[in-house]
C-alpha cells in the first residue's frame, strides 16, 4: 500500500468530520461559524452557506478518500487513516467551537 494513499485517508476523514456540523446546523436552520464569515471562522454564516459548505466537505472526502487508491474499509491501515482523520478534526473542533457554544474552552479550562 502506497502511504500516500493514506495521507489522503486521513484528510478525506478530517474533511468528512468537518461536514457533520456544518451540514447539520444548515439542515436545522441555524447560523455557525465557517470560513465565509467575516472574521473567517468566528462570525457566523448563514444556514445555507453552512449546508454548501458541508456539502462541499462531503464531496471533498469522497474524492479524498472513494477515489485515491483503492480503499478497503475492511483494511486495518485505511480504516484506521480515515478514523485518525474524523478524530483529529473532531477534537479540533470541539475546542474551537466549544468556545462559542458553551463547550471546552481553548486552554482546556
Amino acid at each position: 500500500m502506497n502511504w500516500l494513499h493514506n495521507v489522503s485517508y486521513f484528510f478525506g476523514g478530517a474533511f468528512l468530520a468537518n461536514a457533520i456540523p456544518h451540514f447539520v446546523s444548515g439542515m436545522m436552520g441555524r447560523p455557525f461559524q465557517s470560513p465565509f464569515a467575516t472574521p473567517s471562522g468566528v462570525g457566523l454564516s448563514s444556514s445555507t452557506v453552512n449546508v454548501l459548505w458541508g456539502f462541499a466537505n462531503f464531496v471533498f472526502a469522497y474524492l479524498l478518500i472513494a477515489l485515491v487508491g483503492n480503499f478497503d474499509l475492511r483494511a486495518t491501515d485505511n480504516a484506521i487513516a480515515v478514523g485518525m482523520g474524523v478524530l483529529l478534526m473532531g477534537v479540533m473542533s470541539a475546542r474551537l467551537f466549544g468556545q462559542f457554544h458553551g463547550g471546552n474552552s481553548p486552554t482546556g479550562s
